[in-house]
């Protein structure tokens, strides 16, 4: 790639020396690899601010409209490597390193994951910020500056155990704080109204106040001029409390301010109790607030006017937890502006846009009234009078169908429903595949559909590629230079090229030889991290995402079983070695789902302390899973498990990063999987289970599991074998679910699972049609990067145009 920046290494190299120098008086050969990594760090930290800087005065300049994409996570992982492929300054680094006998990769190691999520929606933010850089789409990101990201998660006896992560030490070189733009967010007291004529004012007494203090990191875009901006809020105390303090309350004084820190302290609080209940409400109106009262501040110094806000700005709420934006403006708006309702609604509606993330309905939040009301008493106003509007909105289409006017309504059954307060006021809702934008069309928001279908809409997700190709995967990057160019890195449509190389018997087998000597890389980074030794010449077969019974990791642990008992009572049978690696944190109140991972671990340890099967069968569970170790594994790969019960998986984003780097989709026909078999061709996937219709009909029927169970000898065996447990540990709870209520219907798909991996082993044993099949997989996986979802949220729902 060109260097834009024109930065020879013999530059970068003086850069280096003098940042080395002012911040820590050494030389290039005197640094430890932890201060050659924040002298790096802040020079790239430096060169992104000033690339922001002249972008957004561009922005301004050329009057471009701007993207606010709000989150409660962002999975940003390390920031060093990619900012350095996308500013194209990787080769200069690492020639000035091996100049002196470091090794980059050494430096890198030094940055901690920057774990402001846990999972999907967290790292699709992310990587939108990237896609919004690279198509020179002003955006900026907001979300809160967790002091404790995800926890960092730790396998003892096959359990899980939480632990703090605190990742700021190593992450805070990326962050510039800017206390002169705080906002203060009001929470508790007592609202007061009064009428003078026709002016209405409102008074907020008795509340206390947090103080958001914003930091920013930047993240570039691939060879081109623009830069996204994350915003993070770090929760401060107001100042601290002398007056009780001086009365000897010191435990009054500091509790105040503890209270206060507390929003920004942890990633999502457990909250199945009322305090943890609490304290989310707190974090999420605390984002919201911070965020819009600086998004209009902005906007003001620019404009002096909000009345042009929906054409200057578009407000992104990404999933339900950043809802209370919505009635945050308005009251901006109705409060602070004078703005009419009718006005200030119509100003609202058309600045804010709503992606769904889930058919869950149950992820779908709804707060207690009496918790909300105490906790955002001027908010709870807002929405009383949105839901009356709502209902006499409704009712000029529904007529008196009041059992759906309730269930639309803004406020019922004692909750304020944040998804119903997007439904009802954003201009654009949409999916993130085309399967899931069908089922919440036809089931989730189905009323809001016959309300307003011109709402409703489809972005499939799409990932940082480069990330996961250029960053990841040095082999495969330089196989399609070599056999398409270099346009792919900048435009992943270039990608479909590869497909002309289907036939080509000597491309297949440079294929194949990339893929093994990634799985050799992996097997020595997994041995040298964990002890763990794996035969490389095994079969890859994967499945990393969070552990939810929905996913279904236990019916991948029920056909390891099952292929244990095969192995025990055959040990001479002939059997294609596999490995199959789990990656996977379960919610800390998950009971089930840690219930899952144990047994995964317990299963694992079973068959490596089995000299007769541990050579043909292997399980590796990867302990913390984070944005680095699915850097280092997807590119090793083969078999991409995506189980999911159809019509539950909103679109996944992992299933793109395997199809990328050449593995092969294991999976049901459900969320992104439907799209990627489209694009790759079915026969370039592994496909089995029910469709979503089916379910839907034997959900409708009622489900009884025995009837599967008992058609399936194998699965009978299994169970029992779950049940009787082994090394005095038993899985009676899992198999008794699975006999019982079995939720996301593993029994039902069981036995064409089964049929599917042995359509694996017999695939993957013929070489060349397995690198076919792969291949087909990389040339059509251009679809789905972030730059195409990016360019479609631009134009189909923001109307934002590419500053040029």
């Amino acid at each position: 790639m060109k260097l834009e920046t024109k930065i020879t290494a013999k530059s970068f190299e003086k850069m280096l020396e003098d940042k080395l120098f002012s911040e820590f008086a050494i030389d290039i050969a005197s640094a430890t690899d932890e201060q050659l990594y924040r002298a790096l760090a802040l020079i790239v930290r430096g060169m992104l601010s000033r690339k922001r800087k002249e972008f957004m005065a561009r922005t301004y300049g050329t009057g471009s409209k701007q993207v606010y994409y709000l989150c409660m996570e962002f999975l940003m992982g390390r920031s060093l490597k990619t900012s350095l492929f996308n500013l194209g300054l990787n080769e200069a680094a690492e020639a000035v390193l091996k100049k002196h006998d470091i090794k980059l990769e050494n430096i890198y190691d030094q940055e901690p994951d920057a774990g402001l999520g846990n999972g999907g929606l967290g790292r699709l933010a992310a990587c939108y910020l990237d896609g919004l850089a690279t198509d020179c789409i002003p955006g900026t990101g907001y979300s809160i500056l967790y002091e404790y990201g995800i926890f960092k998660q730790k396998i003892v006896d096959g359990w899980q155990e939480e632990h703090a992560d605190n990742w700021l030490p190593g992450g805070s070189v990326w962050l510039k704080s800017h206390p002169d733009q705080a906002v203060e967010v009001k929470f508790d007291g007592e609202i007061e109204e009064s009428w003078e004529g026709t002016y209405h004012s409102v008074t907020h007494k008795n509340y206390s106040s947090v103080i958001a203090v914003p930091y920013d990191m930047y993240v570039a875009g691939y060879d081109s001029k623009g830069v996204s901006q994350l915003r993070l809020w770090k929760a401060k105390s107001p100042g601290f409390d002398m007056s009780s303090f001086n009365a000897g309350q010191y435990g009054n004084a500091i509790n105040k301010s503890a209270n206060a820190e507390l929003i920004s302290k942890v990633l999502y609080p457990n909250d199945n109790h009322v305090e943890g209940k609490i304290l989310r409400l707190r974090q999420q109106y605390f984002l919201s607030a911070a965020s819009i009262g600086d998004i209009v501040k902005n906007h003001l110094s620019q404009y002096a006017t909000l009345d042009n806000l929906p054409d200057q700005i578009a407000i992104h709420i990404n999933d339900t937890h950043p809802t209370l934006a919505i009635p945050e403006l308005m009251r901006i708006l109705l409060d602070e502006c004078g703005f009419t309702w009718e006005h200030a609604f119509d100003i609202t509606r058309r600045t804010f846009a709503y992606t769904n993330h889930t058919v869950m309905s149950e992820a779908l939040e709804k707060w207690n009234i009496d918790i909300f009301k105490k906790t955002l008493p001027r908010i709870y106003q807002i929405c009383e009078e949105m839901d009356r509007r709502c209902r006499a909105d409704l009712q000029q289409v529904f007529h008196d169908d009041w059992g759906k006017i309730n269930y639309m309504a803004i406020l019922g059954d004692n909750q304020v429903r944040m998804a119903n307060i997007c439904c009802y006021v954003c201009h654009t809702i949409n999916g993130v595949s085309k399967l899931h934008s069908e089922i919440i069309k036809q089931s989730v928001f189905h009323d809001y559909y016959l309300y307003a279908p011109k709402k409703f809409t489809n972005v499939t997700n799409g990932i940082a590629y480069r990330r996961w190709l250029l960053a990841s995967n040095p082999g495969l990057t330089n196989l399609l230079s070599e056999t398409i160019g270099d346009g792919f890195k900048k435009d992943a449509s270039k990608l479909k090229d590869f497909a002309a190389f289907a036939k080509d018997k000597t491309v297949l087998e440079k294929l194949g030889q990339v893929k093994d000597q990634n799985k050799v890389i992996f097997a020595q980074h997994l041995e040298k991290v964990t002890g763990q030794v794996i035969d490389p010449h095994s079969i890859f077969d994967v499945q990393v995402k969070r552990m939810h019974e929905y996913k279904r990791q236990h019916l991948n642990a029920l056909n390891i079983a099952a292929q244990y008992l095969y192995l025990k009572n055959n040990p001479n049978a002939d059997f294609t070695p596999k490995t199959y690696i789990f990656g996977a944190k379960a919610a800390p109140g998950y009971y089930m789902a840690k219930q899952m991972i144990r047994l995964i671990c317990k299963l694992g340890a079973l068959i490596d302390a089995d000299p007769t099967v541990r050579e043909k069968l292997r399980v590796v569970y990867l302990q913390d899973y984070c944005v680095t170790t699915s850097e280092r594994l997807m590119p090793a790969s083969e078999v991409s498990e995506q189980i999911s019960l159809a019509g539950t998986e909103a679109s996944g984003t992992g299933n793109m990063k395997f199809m990328l780097n050449g593995a092969v989709t294991l999976g049901t026909l459900d969320g992104a999987n439907v799209e990627i078999a489209q694009a790759a061709g079915k026969e370039n996937e592994i496909i089995f289970g029910m469709l979503t219709p089916e379910v839907n009909e034997l959900k409708a029927f009622g489900y009884h599991p025995s009837s599967f169970i008992n058609a399936c000898p194998q699965a009978a065996e299994v169970l029992d074998f779950l049940e009787r447990g082994w090394n005095g540990d038993s899985f009676h709870e899992i198999s008794s679910n699975l006999r019982t209520s079995d939720p996301y219907m593993v029994m039902a798909d069981f036995a064409d699972y089964l049929r599917a991996q042995k359509d694996v082993t017999r695939l993957y044993n013929d070489r060349e049609t397995w690198n076919r099949m792969s291949l087909m997989n990389i040339a059509n996986s251009g679809i789905f990067s972030a730059d195409r979802s990016i360019y479609d949220y631009a134009r189909n729902i923001w109307h934002a145009k590419p500053v040029k």
